[in-house]
């Protein structure tokens, strides 16, 4: 089974144990619906327990999620640093939409079909979504992940189609 990454657990808020963390999706209201599951995963003992949403709401970058298991601030806090995941189901992704963790390893190719590189990491700007690309002997190069640049998104191929502008690379 392969689980996303919705944030890391800052935090608590509160008395009553609620979550705070550090989003890192973009799907937040629709992953943390009432009576959702999800899991927490300890990195250090690679452990992963799963909870059931209580409450949530949302400001800024930062969630606040309570969870019906967790109902004191010292039980929130025992959870601080780690991750809160979820499984990964591909019908969840509204159409032209991907999993960060999808694009990396990606082949980056030219409308020439000329192999550029292979997708490091996909980084977060206020702006928007920049593939960094990793280059044999060269430096990295950044792709915006925006309709200018990008032609073509095959998952099942591993492979991305970019126009490439003077200056890019």
């Amino acid at each position: 089974m392969e689980y996303l990454t919705l944030g890391f657990i800052a935090d608590s808020f509160g008395l009553d144990g609620t979550l705070k963390i550090i989003s890192k999706t973009y799907f937040s209201k629709q992953r943390y619906k009432r009576g959702n599951k999800i899991f927490i995963y300890n990195k250090k003992d690679d452990t992963r327990i799963e909870y059931t949403v209580s409450s949530f709401r949302s400001s800024g970058d930062i969630d606040f999620v309570k969870l019906e298991e967790i109902n004191t601030k010292e039980a929130a806090l025992e959870l601080k640093n780690q991750e809160v995941q979820v499984v990964k189901k591909l019908d969840d992704l509204p159409n032209g939409f991907y999993y960060f963790s999808d694009l990396q390893g990606c082949k980056v190719i030219d409308t020439d079909n000329n192999v550029l590189g292979i997708v490091k990491e996909v980084e977060e700007f206020p702006s928007q979504i920049t593939l960094r690309v990793k280059r044999d002997g060269k430096a990295d190069f950044f792709v915006p992940f925006v309709k200018a640049f990008i032609i073509n998104v095959d998952i099942e191929l591993k492979q991305i189609t970019i126009n490439v502008i003077g200056g890019m690379l």
